[in-house]
């Protein structure tokens, strides 16, 4: 019987099973770390950084001992990972650089040579132009660019900008440091601390980010606040997931669309329960109404507005519910004459949404309105808004733009900068009294050493300053123009241009240098305001000084006319005469009389010529020369009323 082969095979395992393993024994202990080396810094990129905070340290990612590290070696760390974005050798013409430490931002455009920015000025960064490929190569290394053309770099508070062509592909970028600089916001702590609403405003690039992004951290980290920053654009807490260290324990929310600011203040109200809220960059109405909406809810607001001064939130239609609203107001005949205004006035509509307002002057200089209603209610009146200049690295010092009525802003009492209101006139002073401002040192050498004057304009054309010269026969040996600020001795200026630039006053007021303030540019109002620089400096044959009886008389002369105005004409409503004086003087007792918003006639004949200030009794009235026999307003030139109730009154001329 035979059997099939298949029948006498064995299957052999195709798997052989490993026999069991002995039991797993505890792993023996790491060795001690033989030395710190091992966790040294690593060039990009570095966790573990040190917090900006005094007394706060992180330790590193790995477990070792905390890396305290500095100010400057956080921003060592962070402009390395901005740099990274370009090419190897604009990288070492910015390293090589001595202000590198100051490097304002690096700008990239197709075709064109890089330019890295600086204090000093632009430093071309590579002879060839910038390529497709330096562009795709920097904009691969950021995060994705938002609907409003920005991007960054996570962790980082640097900005990337870019430039599109028509069919949306990058040709231009902007990078932008930042820093989170400490010590600005010390400046602001009395307001803060208290709980008030604080709105910062001031120019593009002069700061407002950076103090509110140092507020914010004080707010959170020593005072204890929940805080929330509503972070339009990542500039308060940089790109990326996780804010920045330099905001501290704050909460930040991150806005998707700028449209949507608007409602991603709201929600965070809503949902996160803040203390405080801290919002950059109000711009829209839709904005300036949730704010108003958050501070009725008793939550602190700090926030920042594009502008100059309030005047132009004041101005601006979109931002001015931020102060309150301004509306138009009709008042009755009584109440215009108890004022002394028009009819119709503006008015503060309602409360200001932030308490205290601050105007960036410089990055070293602020100017603080303690009560921000108080100074829209100023504004709107006519009146000058009183306010505080604080300086970093110097007592806070304190102005009132009221004591000055013949400038326009207000100087503090240790400020360098002397404010000449240049007059009208060339037989006006500058004011009430003898005003002669302390000379700052560089002026008095440069009349100890007879060198020439340096004369900085802004505002004035230096074909006119020229003739001007020319016409005093001055020459260049005496006054010469330069354009650079810092190697001036005075500087002139046309009022309504230097109102509207604190970058100039800033920069005067750091060199120590005077300002001649003309209120147009004519030939006349120049030539006063050389002749008074003349005078100031004590170093010209054509300065004259002015006779002190001539003083006392124009003293007096105001005075009277400024009595007159408050005790009779505007609480009785009554024509008042004044004493007979020079038209010279007379012309200063009007302008004080336009002041009041009051109109002025001359009567009687020489030499017996004299000023009637009129009563305000809501008509029009125009300055008239009743000498010539000419009836206005009821008046004839014999002082008969023509039927006016009115009974003239004269006072008598003032004690010494």
């Amino acid at each position: 019987m035979h059997c099939s082969p298949i029948s006498h095979l064995r299957l052999q395992p195709l798997v052989k099973v490993a026999p069991r393993a002995p039991p797993l024994r505890p792993a023996p202990p790491p060795p001690p770390l033989a030395s710190p080396s091992r966790f040294s810094p690593r060039p990009f990129p570095r966790r573990g950084l040190a917090l900006r905070s005094p007394g706060r340290r992180r330790f590193a990612a790995a477990g070792g001992s905390p890396d305290p590290g500095s100010p400057e070696d956080d921003f060592d760390v962070e402009l390395g990972r901005l740099l990274a974005l370009l090419p190897e050798e604009m990288r070492r013409r910015v390293s090589e650089h001595p202000e590198r430490s100051q490097l304002i931002e690096v700008v990239m455009d197709l075709g064109r040579k890089p330019l890295a920015r600086f204090p000093s000025g632009d430093f071309v960064l590579s002879e060839l132009p910038v390529t497709h490929q330096d562009l795709e190569r920097a904009t691969s290394q950021v995060g994705d660019f938002a609907i409003d053309n920005r991007a960054g770099i996570s962790r980082t508070l640097h900005r990337i900008s870019g430039i599109r062509n028509r069919k949306g592909t990058i040709i231009g970028l902007t990078c932008r440091i930042g820093r989170a600089i400490s010590g600005s916001a010390p400046l602001l702590q009395d307001l803060v601390q208290t709980g008030a609403s604080l709105l910062l405003i001031g120019p593009p690039g002069v700061g407002k980010t950076t103090i509110i992004r140092e507020i914010a951290r004080m707010l959170a980290n020593d005072y204890g606040k929940r805080v929330m920053i509503v972070d339009t654009s990542n500039e308060i807490g940089g790109d990326g997931d996780i804010p920045h260290e330099g905001i501290g324990n704050a909460r930040r929310m991150q806005v998707p669309n700028s449209d949507m600011q608007h409602k991603v203040l709201i929600e965070a109200v809503e949902n996160h329960m803040p203390q405080v809220i801290v919002i950059d960059e109000i711009g829209t109405k839709l904005e300036a109404m949730a704010a108003s909406t958050i501070a009725q809810r008793g939550i602190q607001l700090v926030a920042t507005a594009h502008g100059v001064t309030i005047d132009n939130l004041i101005m601006n239609p979109a931002l001015e519910m931020l102060v309150g609203g301004i509306q138009s107001v009709t008042l009755g005949d009584e109440e215009a004459s108890r004022r002394g205004v028009q009819k119709t006035v503006l008015e503060r509509k309602g409360p200001s949404t932030f308490s205290c307002g601050v105007e960036i002057v410089s990055k070293t200089e602020l100017r603080v309105h303690r009560s921000l209603e108080a100074t829209v209610d100023a504004i709107l009146s006519g009146r000058l808004p009183k306010f505080e200049v604080r300086k970093m690295g110097a007592k806070d010092s304190r102005g009132n733009a009221e004591t000055e009525p013949f400038t326009y802003s207000s100087l503090s009492d240790n400020d360098d900068t002397s404010f000449i209101h240049v007059p009208d006139r060339a037989g006006e002073s500058a004011g009430y009294s003898d005003y002669a401002p302390e000379l700052p040192l560089n002026r008095e050498s440069f009349i100890e050493d007879g060198a020439r004057l340096l004369l900085y304009s802004y505002g004035i054309l230096e074909a006119s300053i020229i003739q001007v010269i020319k016409q005093l026969n001055l020459g260049e040996d005496v006054i010469q123009l330069t354009d650079n600020i810092s190697q001036a001795h005075a500087l002139i200026a046309l009022q309504s241009k230097l109102k509207k630039n604190p970058g100039i006053q800033a920069a005067a007021r750091s060199h120590g240098i005077p300002i001649y303030v003309t209120k147009t540019s004519s030939l006349v109002q120049i030539t006063n305001a050389v002749r008074a620089l003349l005078r100031d400096l004590d170093g010209s044959d054509d300065a004259e000084v002015e006779d002190p009886s001539k003083l006392s008389e124009k003293t007096d002369a105001l005075e009277e006319a400024r009595v007159t105005i408050e005790q009779v004409v505007i609480p009785k409503g009554e024509p008042v005469e004044l004493l007979p004086r020079s038209s010279s003087i007379m012309s200063l007792q009007m302008d004080l009389i336009r002041k009041y918003q009051l109109r002025s006639e001359r009567v009687g004949k020489e030499p017996d010529i004299r000023l009637r200030i009129l009563p305000y009794n809501g008509g029009s009235y125009e300055d008239v020369d009743s000498t010539n026999n000419k009836v206005v307003d009821g008046f004839d030139d014999s002082g008969s009323t023509n039927g006016s109730a009115y009974n003239v009154s004269r006072l008598p001329l003032l004690p010494d």
